[in-house]
């Protein structure tokens, strides 16, 4: 005959309510546990559901086929592990407190019957397959391939940027004046703004001034409007609501500051017929720190324009080169593609750059990785930096990358525990580091 423990009699909590207070647990988490919890007729707190998960002992499992292996941070830059998942059920396995090879190797040795590791391109890893399950294929994942081809594409614009220099950009369209005639009270000249914000602060303003008119104090609108206070505050200050709309930001000193009377010494000699980016050059040799756009942007908003003369654009940024040579050619706009069409007649280099990128995008989507080795040699050969660096990394991991252009597996299923952990993670940190540690 079966006898509860002493624990089981004297509790306060029959087994049945805390089994489902752990599937509650389980299924919810903390907060939003205790929520369904509550309206279930359970009184109890998101810390005694977080409890009652961790008091469920692990469920038994088989011995693994396939795996997936990542590291995962509960303080960036500080502490990482490994957390290893079953590749086919998708469910962790264990986490590890290291993401070393001296910790997954022996975790790996454990568990013989592993066929098939899926693992991003770090060494660590690759070397505990190599040591502790050499009978395993090891496949590389497919989107970190791609986002360190995307690191080397942006290497290899950075590299020549100076093809960039003098590439037009468009130029921005000037925003839309306001045309909508003053309304009475406002001041003589002035434009009224128009727009869903200045329909808003216009009801905002007469109704919080209607209530004060009535006698009712900053709080007790608030209370009654439930706005903030100093939202009620700024609209009793200002006499009108144009006030509101325009604002009155102090105007935060500029790096272009010192720089400002000689611009515009310079447009006005030249009545305004010199190339923005040749004064950008001319006040660069002066000390001017900033970028292109900042000057730009301030004579386009600033200095009276030439009708006869358009200044020249900004050239396109290092970052926006790489968005057109890494991106799918449908997802581009037309104007996106004029401007990558334009790149690349200029800079035969990142012509190259451009269908190396292709190539490797077509055999990473049709998983034809056999041609993997003939792309290496191709983009060995083409000598840019970034692509060239990246191909002969392949080279040291090749079987690994040729599984992961060829076969299913992937590592999609280990990003997703990844994040998972680190939610649980910012949940422990809410409801008590020390009680999260304490569990699994």
């Amino acid at each position: 005959m079966h006898r509860s423990s002493s624990k089981t009699r004297h509790g306060r909590v029959t087994e049945r309510l805390r089994r489902a207070m752990g599937e509650i647990g389980l299924a919810l988490a903390g907060r939003a546990g205790a929520r369904l919890a509550q309206g279930m007729g359970i009184p109890t707190s998101r810390t005694t559901l977080l409890r009652r998960v961790m008091d469920l002992p692990d469920p038994p499992s088989a011995e693994p086929r396939a795996v997936g292996v990542d590291d995962f941070a509960l303080r960036r830059g500080h502490v990482y592990g490994t957390v290893v998942i079953d590749a086919e059920t998708h469910r962790v396995l264990d986490l590890l407190p290291e993401r070393d090879a001296a910790t997954l190797a022996p975790w790996l040795a454990a568990h013989p019957g592993i066929e098939v590791i899926c693992r991003d391109c770090a060494g660590a890893y690759a070397e505990a397959a190599d040591t502790a399950a050499p009978q395993a294929l090891q496949v590389a994942d497919r989107f970190h391939l791609w986002q360190n081809l995307a690191s080397a594409v942006e290497r290899t614009v950075a590299t020549h940027r100076s093809c960039l220099r003098d590439l037009p950009m468009p130029a921005t369209e000037p925003e839309p004046e306001w045309e909508t005639p003053v309304e009475p009270g406002g001041q003589a000249g002035e434009k009224d703004p128009t727009g869903k914000f200045a329909e808003r602060a216009r009801a905002h303003h007469a109704l919080v001034h209607e209530l004060l008119g009535q006698g009712m104090s900053l709080r007790g609108i608030a209370q009654h409007l439930g706005w903030g206070r100093h939202t009620v505050r700024r609209y009793a200050r200002a006499t009108r609501w144009q006030d509101m709309v325009k604002g009155s930001t102090r105007r935060r000193p500029s790096k272009l500051d010192p720089f400002k009377p000689y611009l515009q010494q310079r447009w006005t000699e030249t009545e305004g017929r010199v190339a923005i980016l040749e004064l950008h050059r001319e006040i660069s040799a002066r000390g001017f720190r900033g970028g292109y756009t900042i000057v730009f942007d301030w004579i386009s908003r600033t200095l009276p324009r030439n009708t006869g003369f358009a200044p020249a654009p900004p050239p396109p940024s290092v970052r926006q080169v790489t968005g057109w040579l890494i991106r799918h050619p449908a997802t581009l706009t037309e104007e996106e593609k004029l401007h990558r069409k334009g790149v690349l007649d200029r800079c035969p280099e990142l012509a190259t750059a451009a269908e190396q990128t292709s190539s490797f995008a077509e055999m990473l989507t049709t998983l034809s990785g056999t041609r993997l080795p003939e792309w290496i040699s191709e983009a060995v050969e083409a000598g840019l930096p970034g692509i060239s660096s990246f191909a002969t990394g392949l080279s040291s991991d090749i079987a690994a990358v040729t599984a992961g252009l060829t076969t299913d597996w992937n590592s999609g299923p280990v990003e997703g525990a990844v994040n998972r952990i680190i939610m649980w993670n910012l949940n422990c940190q809410d409801h008590g580091a020390a009680m999260c540690r304490s569990g699994r």
